[in-house]
């Protein structure tokens, strides 16, 4: 699946994007520094209904956000960035593998790399480029 937008095209996105994937629960993001990871997953909290502020987790390494499903059972959506973690050893001990593996939470990771072996075999990989007219594209695979 993939999709090409601009930023104002965002919040539409997200809701073809849930609308796709709204059942997965492992998604990792990739794609270069500013091409809009952070901001693809603060359209996609959004669309959710997390009213929180959305940030990039590049320093705290894991932000957490709540939304309430169609049910009403609150949710769980956790954007991790583990740029700047060096190996799987550091990201076990920063709780990456305590997050991926909680039931019903959805999980965005940007960087997975050091984490491949940690990830299940569902994980839906994101990648995200800039292209020449500062549009977007987005590959699901």
């Amino acid at each position: 699946m993939e999709w090409t937008f601009t930023i104002e095209e965002l919040p539409r996105v997200a809701q073809s994007f849930w609308a796709q994937y709204g059942a997965q629960q492992i998604f990792t993001l990739e794609g270069a520094m500013g091409a809009g990871k952070t901001t693809f997953v603060k359209a996609l909290c959004a669309a959710k209904g997390v009213e929180d502020t959305t940030a990039s987790p590049t320093f705290s390494i894991i932000n957490q956000y709540t939304y309430r499903s169609n049910s009403g059972v609150t949710r769980n959506i956790y954007h991790l960035d583990l740029y700047r973690l060096r190996n799987e050893e550091e990201a076990i001990g920063a709780g990456v593998e305590d997050t991926l593996y909680q039931d019903g939470a959805i999980c965005f990771v940007e960087w997975p790399d050091i984490i491949k072996d940690l990830l299940p075999a569902d994980t839906i990989r994101l990648q995200l480029t800039v292209l020449s007219d500062q549009r977007r594209l987005l590959r699901a695979e």
